[in-house]
């Protein structure tokens, strides 16, 4: 099972809506087959599988990261295959919280004669899908907060400076970050500021550029962006609340997808109901890159699920730009709680990754 998650999380980021699944077939105790869900969420892993295994997985076990899916979509059902196969046993990870899937997949192979097993590695499972589950069950993604400051916590000088504060081998893993998500949010401010490109620039990995996504309330994106020049090759969506036709025209007619949601009473994009516009055309895993408005909101109204916090040795001070703005918190016993899951080095800096607690 430690092999069908690890070649799951290949998919992350590239098979949004669907979820990202591992499948490892067996044999006399030896792997025959093994396949993973392909870029666009198809094939499934089941189908790369038993493809590769053939007649060899007659009588085989099928270990899977996550219960078969057993409904009619674009591609037949994986629990069809596997009976179709002849495997003799299944072995899922953790059920399918999809409604059309909640163990009815595992019920059918049952049926069908075939023994089945549930719940092995479930936690690592359900952690390595956390944004096909918060999909599902929240009907928003999972929202991961990308901060990159000093050991002060300042993310640019009082002059608004900010490259770079950390080193060379931090930006790449970035990178590599970036294509593990379905896609990258940033507010407008910083996309005015530092018009980034919000792409992967590392050989191999340019294919894996994921969305780009800009909070815009009031359509400010220029034009002449880097992001919205690009929207043609990279797709670009701008979360507004603006009735500004002109822009909205402009963005559009450079392919830049305008999505509506409702305001907020200071007339900023509602958080919440962006999330779920995002949810509701698929995505199912958000980094969040910038800026630090946009990042306090989020950790105000609850949103942000874990931070991954790049911290590099070396101080600005309290005159520079702060990483997150004032939460109103007035008490000791009110501060927000959050659970340091990993440190890592990256080159000199440290990649600090923390989870909220609940």
């Amino acid at each position: 099972m430690g092999a069908a998650l690890a070649l799951a999380r290949r998919g992350l980021g590239q098979v949004w809506p669907n979820p990202a699944v591992g499948c490892v077939i067996v044999a006399d105790g030896l792997p025959v087959g093994r396949g993973w869900t392909q870029p666009g969420g198809r094939p499934h892993a089941e189908t790369e599988a038993l493809a590769r295994a053939g007649a060899r997985a007659r009588g085989a076990t099928a270990y899977v990261s996550l219960e078969p899916c057993c409904h009619h979509g674009r591609t037949p059902p994986c629990t069809d295959a596997l009976i179709d196969a002849g495997v003799a046993r299944v072995v899922a990870a953790a059920n399918d919280p999809d409604p059309r899937v909640a163990g009815r997949g595992m019920a059918l192979l049952a049926e069908a004669g075939i023994e089945t097993e549930c719940g092995l590695m479930q936690d690592e499972a359900r952690a390595l899908n956390a944004g096909f589950v918060s999909r599902i069950e929240r009907g928003r993604p999972w929202l991961a907060l990308k901060l990159a400051t000093t050991l002060d916590g300042r993310v640019a000088t009082r002059t608004g400076e900010s490259r770079w504060i950390t080193g060379e081998a931090a930006r790449r893993h970035v990178h590599v970050l970036r294509s593990r998500y379905d896609a990258i949010m940033v507010g407008s401010g910083t996309a005015l500021a530092d018009d980034p490109a919000l792409t992967c620039r590392i050989a191999g990995l340019e294919a894996r550029s994921p969305v780009r996504v800009v909070v815009d309330g009031g359509l400010r994106l220029p034009a002449t962006s880097v992001l919205a020049q690009t929207a043609a090759a990279v797709p670009t969506w701008c979360l507004t609340c603006s009735s500004d036709a002109g822009r909205r025209q402009a963005l559009e007619a450079l392919g830049v997808e305008v999505i509506d949601v409702a305001a907020t009473d200071e007339g900023h994009v509602d958080l919440a109901a962006g999330l779920a516009a995002l949810g509701a055309r698929g995505l199912t895993r958000v980094l969040v890159e910038g800026g630090s408005g946009l990042a306090t909101r989020l950790v105000a109204a609850g949103l942000a699920d874990e931070a991954l916090w790049y911290r590099a040795a070396s101080l600005i001070g309290g005159d520079g730009l702060a990483a997150l703005g004032p939460l109103g918190v007035d008490a000791i016993g009110r501060r927000l709680g959050w659970r340091r899951v990993r440190i890592q080095a990256i080159g000199e800096d440290l990649l600090e990754t923390y989870a909220v607690t609940t």
